[in-house]
């Protein structure tokens, strides 16, 4: 049955920007260099779900400062929060008891971390968002973007904002506020991976018609405090292998920050075959393998935080542009596998997409679609480096970690960078989606993971503990289901739902009351981190994640 929609106030903007990462605020900030080289004045909003900017952004990443350098080009001197240059770096193949140590040396440069910065992005967004307000951009953390306006003629002219107070049971309460329309003459949506609005705007308007399936990956991560005689400020570590399966793509990564603190993190890519993986479960076993035991020896782990990661590059990218705006950043996914990097991407997008949308408002335009954006990708340093590497996740997926990841694919990366884009292979595909590939239970073997210590290894509440997420106990559950029968009657039979699994804070449970009776599944919503890896993998696609009305979610540490 459908409802009268509520009266909401309105704001207008020229342009409307979706999340406050690096591919947002970069975006908001070249809109206002743009206005103030040409004397004009634009005004721009950005709207972030996370309680403040960098709420949802927990700290550990390896910064190329390409895309800073194109926005602030004097933000050495500007007191930005980038100030642990890589070092030293290793690679390394991981066995059950040792590792054996990959010849930097003899990697392409593309792979390199030389000139980069080991950084935490959510402090380096903080500081993005600071420069951004005092150029004039309103910028509102809090403020969950929950739904897209269109005008009559189908473009985007905007979208809902703040609308709160709706109980569990769906209906408002004494507490409702219907939220406010912000609406503006373009949209630019920068949600970060698997964004609920960019979902709908890729089917909508058809944006993923020429492109392959977008991949993922799902990243957990933790920050200790280590030992000082144990750290090495600016050392990048990357590794594969154990205790993944040689079929099962993903690795590790750990950086050193100059104040012994580490960030230590495992990826495993979501197209694995077996339902019964447990990515969280390899993680947790990975800090068991003794080279990685000896670091955290004497330290204390002090957050916890998981995402998805868009893996499909060159191929997976969509068309950019619709009617009315925009994708920016990794709701179209920039993200260099073989780099483990996105967000200098994620930032030179945004400012192509800002260029783009400054022309056309001071052109007198609105509605229309942002044509500069798009022609600028196709000529952009961003695209050339997305093809160079577009081999390597194909090459992974089919033949495995050692042949498919470090031996061809490190051929084609050579040829690529060597003969400028040019591969033995031409341009492999993705067939199929990373939900597509996950076969029955019948297939395999359950695994078995060992019981944490509460010392170096964590069960998932316990955990998720230590990434203040945080949801209001009467909100409605932002994770909806299809068809609620599908997780008992399709989903456990057939792949002994994965959803126990794949979720990296415990959100989904398959329980039986006491004394028997059929099982039912459960979700606690309020776990949830906002990774979006069930919306990704579950096989039925029968899950749907939105945004939380209310707001919730992580609120990672300031560090």
């Amino acid at each position: 049955m459908s409802e009268t929609a509520p009266e909401r106030e309105s704001m207008e903007f020229d342009v409307v920007i979706v999340g406050a990462g690096p591919a947002g605020l970069s975006a908001a900030i070249r809109l206002k260099q743009r206005a103030e080289e040409a004397g004009s004045d634009i005004n721009v909003v950005v709207v972030e779900k996370g309680s403040e900017v960098g709420a949802h952004i927990l700290s550990g990443a390896v910064l190329d400062p390409s895309g800073l350098d194109e926005l602030l080009p004097d933000w050495r001197n500007m007191g930005a929060p980038i100030d642990t240059p890589v070092e030293s770096e290793s690679f390394k193949i991981l066995g059950a008891a040792g590792s054996m140590s990959l010849p930097v040396w003899g990697m392409p440069d593309m792979v390199k971390n030389h000139g980069c910065y080991i950084v935490s992005m959510g402090n380096v967004c903080r500081w993005l968002a600071e420069q951004a307000e005092a150029m004039g951009v309103e910028v509102y953390p809090g403020m969950a973007a929950s739904q897209v306006l269109y005008r009559e003629d189908g473009s985007v002219r905007g979208v809902v904002v703040g609308e709160m107070g709706i109980g569990k049971d769906g209906e408002k309460r004494d507490s409702y506020e219907p939220g406010m329309e912000l609406v503006g003459k373009y949209v630019l949506i920068g949600e970060g991976v698997r964004g609920s609005l960019a979902k709908q705007l890729i089917e909508r308007f058809d944006l993923d018609e020429n492109s392959d399936p977008q991949k993922y990956g799902i990243g957990l991560k933790e920050l200790w405090e280590i030992s000082p005689e144990k750290s090495r400020p600016g050392h990048v570590q990357h590794t594969f292998g154990w205790p993944l399966n040689d079929d099962t793509g993903g690795g590790s990564f750990l950086y050193h920050y100059n104040d012994n603190t580490i960030a230590l993190g495992f990826v495993v890519h979501l197209n694995y075959k077996n339902p019964y993986l447990y990515p969280y479960g390899e993680f947790q076993k990975f800090k068991t393998h003794p080279e990685i035991a000896e670091l955290l020896e004497g330290g204390k782990r002090i957050a916890y935080g998981s995402r998805a990661i868009t893996e499909g590059g060159f191929q997976s990218v969509p068309k950019l542009t619709f009617k009315g705006g925009a994708l920016i950043g990794c709701s179209a996914g920039f993200v260099n596998v073989p780099r483990i990097k996105g967000n200098h991407n994620a930032m030179l997008t945004g400012i192509m997409a800002a260029n783009a949308a400054f022309e056309a408002v001071m052109a007198g335009r609105e509605g229309d679609e942002l044509v500069a954006y798009q022609e600028a990708y196709d000529d952009s340093p961003v695209k050339a480096e997305l093809f160079k590497a577009r081999n390597v996740k194909p090459l992974w997926s089919k033949f495995g970690t050692r042949l498919g990841a470090i031996g061809l694919a490190g051929l084609d990366l050579w040829t690529n960078t060597a003969l400028s884009g040019f591969s033995f292979f031409g341009t492999l595909h993705h067939g199929k989606t990373d939900a597509a590939s996950t076969e029955p239970a019948s297939k395999h073997k359950p695994i078995d993971y060992p019981r944490p210590d509460g010392k170096l290894t964590y069960d998932r509440l316990t955990n998720v503990a230590f990434s203040a997420t945080n949801h209001e106990e009467d909100q409605p559950a932002h994770l909806k289901l299809k068809d609620p029968s599908i997780p008992i009657d399709v989903n456990l039979p057939q792949y002994a739902e994965p959803a126990q699994r794949y979720c990296p804070a415990g959100v989904y449970e398959v329980v039986t009351a006491e004394g028997g009776g059929d099982p039912q599944f459960q979700i606690n919503a309020q776990n949830c981190v906002h990774c979006k890896t069930c919306d990704i993998k579950d096989p039925s696609q029968n899950i749907v994640w939105t945004t939380p009305e209310g707001g919730g979610g992580p609120n990672y540490p300031n560090m």
